[in-house]
């Protein structure tokens, strides 16, 4: 994730510019404003998980844009253990992807972008590995009046090997509508999307869980004894939360043309972060983006929960 995304709820799909970073949340950003662009994004999590996005891209006027990207996602290093709690060795894990993205517009219209990304994904776990190929299919229409409208299919693919032969993995395909509106009269930009278009129940489930009951806290069962007022209630209540859950808001506060403030709010974070004690603020997130010349450098923080927060920070230069 880059800094930028996350500081609007984790996802700027449908924000049209000329910053490469657009790029992670839809293939079909990629434009010739950002010819020569490199970015990197860091963010040291929680102890010494941390994860990163490199990210470079190259336009040839007949042929079109063409990207190169790189995320890694490192859990940091653990103490391995026999079947018998004898200590072997220590070991690391970590998740990679190498991704190429290539766009394009439509010849009779500009303002209609098409763009994909070939994403190649490595993990390695110890001694265990796993090897896919998925692609993220984009469509992007966007107007001189700042009105922004995305389409993306992600990770559609194939895993080619799992950790184990016993080890069945699926991958996490999604459907996601995204529209931003810069107003006219105002130096504001509302972003809106809707992730799982193509998946209803949002809320989670434990794949070890046939019963279930993964969250203990669940407060959706309806007694024996209520009225059909009352279970109305409370499936309306159960279905507008699990509405809810598919959609985060962002907007931006473009204060000038080299300062931006950036907030956010994730719906779905918030309620899967929530303790029954403790409500929080879960789910918010802010930011600034400042632009130097050929420097442009983003900050964001993301309340993610008690135990951890998360500070992203990125750079990007024009060659």
């Amino acid at each position: 994730m880059t800094s930028r995304a996350a500081a609007v709820g984790g996802n700027n799909m449908s924000v049209w510019g000329n910053d490469i970073n657009l790029v992670h949340s839809n293939p079909a950003l990629l434009n010739k404003y950002m010819h020569k662009q490199i970015a990197g994004n860091y963010c040291n999590f929680v102890s010494n998980l941390n994860f990163g996005y490199l990210a470079y891209a190259h336009n040839f006027e007949k042929a079109g844009i063409f990207g190169a990207s790189f995320n890694f996602y490192n859990y940091g290093k653990f103490d391995g253990y026999d079947e018998l709690g004898n200590e072997t060795r220590t070991f690391r894990a970590n998740d990679y992807s190498l991704n190429l993205n290539y766009a394009i517009h439509l010849p009779e219209d500009t303002s209609f972008n098409l763009g994909v990304s070939l994403k190649t994904i490595l993990s390695q776990y110890e001694s265990f590995t796993a090897f896919a190929n998925v692609i993220d299919l984009g469509a992007t229409y966007h107007t001189k009046k700042n009105f922004v409208i995305s389409l993306v299919a992600k990770n559609v693919g194939r895993v080619w090997k799992e950790y184990t032969p016993t080890s069945a993995m699926s991958l996490p395909s999604t459907v996601q509508l995204g529209i931003s509106k810069k107003l006219s009269k105002a130096p504001i930009r509302l972003i809106f999307v809707y992730d799982n278009l193509l998946k209803w129940n949002m809320k989670y489930v434990s794949t070890i869980d046939t019963a279930g009951q993964s969250n203990p806290f669940d407060t959706n069962k309806e007694p024996e004894d209520s009225t059909r007022f009352q279970r109305f209630s409370k499936r309306f209540g159960s279905n507008t939360d699990n509405f809810f859950r598919h959609m985060s808001f962002g907007t931006e506060l473009l204060l000038s043309k080299n300062f931006t403030v950036m907030l956010g709010y994730n719906y779905r974070r918030q309620r899967e972060f929530t303790l029954p004690e403790r409500r929080g603020a879960n789910g918010l997130s802010f930011g600034f983006l400042v632009k130097v010349k050929k420097f442009q450098f983003s900050y964001s923080f993301n309340k993610m929960a008690f135990a951890g927060n998360s500070s992203i920070l990125g750079l990007t230069y024009k060659l």
